[in-house]
């Protein structure tokens, strides 16, 4: 398709965050196809919830808070947050008609004609006034380098392949990363496995009662001041700690989350220490989370010399008509809603200035 599709706000993702600022721009008056569009690269409604392991039951799931204006009710705790999350997120878009485009690869960002936005994708051109940046990080996931890496003879897989644990019986397993994913993994895997190993780069820090809204609030502002700075962002996970449940005491009780420092290389067998300590394997598995999936928008030069993007609210300081939304800050469900609604707001103040201005 060669020609090019005009609109005010391009929407990229419909995950917590995007369907969050789809929800706003509807209900301040902007009408789907005619003013506004969301592209969706995902195969199905669920963002990136709909890959998760199938053990991953809803139950388990930490904090998920409901998109604004329809609450996710009377949810089985039994089954797979994949399936209870993505039946969710499709009846939402169903019911403000949110007319989700899928799946579409959002390629590059660029600066288009007339002040506008030149949206390129697999679905052809978008020219629009105003982006909102809602990708998440669960199509970049990290993978640290080590020597050696390549000679493993076992399989290496990241968070994004975990497949749940039964795959793993009668394995030797070694988890790298000391976040929730990283714990939840152990505790999953050992009973399954023939063995387990921890390894993190920084001991654990495990937090003891009750996460209140006041921590809330000084966990997400030191995130914040990082972004602000234009520092790569990181989780609010890795500034409060990982809470300290029942099962997580267990597994400290039961020896599965005995932590040992990262190792320095990595052999055909396994992994080694400097201090000769060796340790043979058949996976690793690297729970070492993600990193803002902002690659389109390289075109814009947005990123700062210390390699993030500076934001302000959720407006790119270098850039005003880009809005990233679930990044840094916002990166959770209750911060998503609130960071569309904020974004949708300056994005009706921009594009009235540009009105008058006109």
């Amino acid at each position: 398709m060669n020609s090019v599709r005009e609109v005010e706000v391009v929407v990229i993702g419909a995950g917590q965050a995007g369907l969050a600022g789809a929800f706003h721009l509807r209900r301040t008056g902007f009408e789907p196809e005619r003013d506004f569009v969301v592209l969706d690269r995902a195969p199905a409604a669920g963002g990136a919830w709909q890959f998760r392991w199938p053990s991953l039951t809803y139950g388990k799931v930490h904090g998920m808070h409901a998109l604004p204006g329809m609450e996710l009710t009377d949810a089985d705790p039994a089954r797979p947050s994949s399936e209870v999350i993505g039946e969710y997120f499709a009846a939402y878009e169903h019911r403000f008609d949110l007319r989700v485009r899928r799946p579409v690869e959002v390629r590059a960002v660029r600066e288009g004609s007339g002040g506008r936005l030149l949206v390129e994708t697999s679905d052809g051109m978008w020219s629009a006034r105003a982006l909102i940046n809602a990708t998440g990080t669960w199509g970049r996931p990290f993978w640290p380098r080590y020597p050696g890496q390549e000679t493993f003879r076992g399989r290496q897989l990241h968070t994004a392949q975990y497949p749940g644990p039964e795959p793993f019986a009668g394995l030797r397993v070694i988890v790298v990363g000391g976040g929730a994913s990283g714990t939840q993994h152990l505790l999953e895997i050992a009973p399954y496995a023939a063995g387990t190993t921890w390894v993190t780069r920084r001991p654990p820090v495990f937090r003891e009662g009750p996460f209140d809204e006041e921590a809330g609030r000084a966990a997400v502002a030191l995130v914040e001041e990082r972004v602000r700075q234009g520092l790569p962002p990181r989780s609010v996970v890795s500034v409060t700690g990982l809470p300290l449940n029942d099962a997580i005491r267990q597994g400290l009780a039961d020896g599965v989350l005995d932590r040992a420092p990262m190792f320095n290389r990595i052999t055909p067998e396994g992994v080694e220490w400097n201090d000769g300590r060796r340790i043979d394997a058949d996976v690793i598995l690297w729970a070492t989370g993600f990193r803002p999936a902002v690659d389109h928008l390289a075109p814009l030069r947005l990123r700062e010399p210390g390699g993030g993007i500076r934001v302000e609210g959720t407006r790119a300081v270098a850039d005003p008509r880009v809005h990233l939304v679930g990044y840094g800050p916002s990166a959770s469900t209750v911060g998503a809603n609130r960071a569309g609604r904020t974004a949708v707001r300056d994005i009706r103040r921009l594009l009235a200035q540009e009105t008058v201005a006109a």
